[in-house]
């Protein structure tokens, strides 16, 4: 995967919403987990999904040209 990975951690209470997004896709996933799970856990989960989502999309079957409105 590659380096240019934006995460935040938005701490709710007893728990912690995490969002990853992909720079060069602009691909973001969420979890929420465990405010006690630590971060590198959280932050290892959370780029576990957005590997399995960026490896399960499906290719766009009508590539867009520029100046054209779809």
């Amino acid at each position: 995967m590659d380096d240019d990975v934006l995460i935040e951690y938005h701490v709710e209470g007893n728990y912690v919403r995490v969002s990853a997004m992909d720079a060069a896709t602009l691909t973001e996933v969420t979890i929420i987990g465990d405010r006690r799970a630590g971060r590198e856990t959280l932050k290892r989960t959370v780029i576990a999904k957005l590997d399995y989502v960026l490896a399960n999309q499906k290719p766009d079957p009508k590539p867009r040209r520029p100046g054209l409105w779809v």
